[in-house]
């Protein structure tokens, strides 16, 4: 059985990647999708290509057992594995509590990690990976800190995995877009509201979606859209961390400032 995994597929741009593998994909046999809203997933198409529906929290290590044991079960041929479960929180880490940024650290690092490794097994030659990484991960951000250290790891993994998996003739992708018009800021922005920059590049997640499954397809290891975030990758790698923690604390400081004001 051909099959797609969409983790995070309940909304944004996991839904996204399920409705264009829809229409891109006719062939697969299933998609699997992934998430802790049953609702949701029921709400997603299930033509031309049937849809099985994991109820899953990827925090829970019973959970991350039972998808082990369905991909067991079934012994399927992943023809794409697509990870985009993640949560984040706007704010300082004095100013978060703990808990919610363990299980960000949880659901970013930690599920990532089960998802993809306990799929490997039921991938072969052609098979293709993704993960949602971020622009964030390009560097340290003051304000979105454990985010950003969070997508440092998953683009490092995924650009391991990429080297370790090329005799295989497996491919995986990195997607590192900037802020995506996704419900995902209805959390993040529980505890801070996101700077105004970040607005202003405010993207469309069919585009972003569009263009990682192109890059996947090309087997690129990185799908980064629009050309500022292009800009800012760059810009990441060429000026010192410390400049760069630097100008954005002073930016938060500013903007934080403005709005008592």
């Amino acid at each position: 059985m051909k099959i797609a995994i969409v983790t995070g597929a309940s909304s944004g741009m996991g839904r996204e990647f399920v409705l264009q593998i829809q229409k891109q994909h006719p062939k697969l046999q299933e998609i699997w999708v992934i998430a802790r809203r049953t609702q949701k997933l029921e709400m997603l198409p299930s033509k031309p290509i049937p849809i099985r529906i994991l109820s899953l929290d990827l925090i829970s290590k019973e959970d991350q057992e039972s998808y082990r044991k369905e991909l067991e079960e079934y012994a399927p041929q992943v023809q794409l594995l697509i990870h985009c479960a993640g949560m984040g929180f706007l704010g300082r880490m004095d100013e978060i509590s703990a808990e919610d940024q363990i299980k960000e650290t949880q659901l970013n690092c930690e599920a990532l990690a089960a998802v993809i490794l306990y799929a490997i097994p039921y991938l072969s030659a052609g098979s293709r990976i993704v993960t949602l990484a971020s622009s964030s991960g390009f560097a340290p951000q003051p304000g979105f800190g454990v985010y950003a250290a969070t997508k440092a790891y998953a683009l490092s993994f995924t650009r391991t995995l990429r080297a370790e998996l090329r005799e295989k003739k497996i491919t995986v992708t990195a997607v590192c877009p900037g802020p995506v018009n996704t419900p995902f800021f209805e959390i993040a922005e529980r505890g801070a509201k996101r700077p105004a920059w970040k607005s202003v590049f405010l993207a469309d997640p069919k585009k972003v979606v569009r263009k990682a499954m192109t890059d996947s397809e090309k087997g690129r290891e990185l799908s980064i859209y629009g050309v500022w975030m292009k800009i800012w990758y760059v810009a990441a790698k060429l000026i010192p961390h410390g400049l760069v923690l630097a100008v954005l604390s002073h930016t938060g400081r500013k903007e934080k400032a403005h709005k008592k004001g």
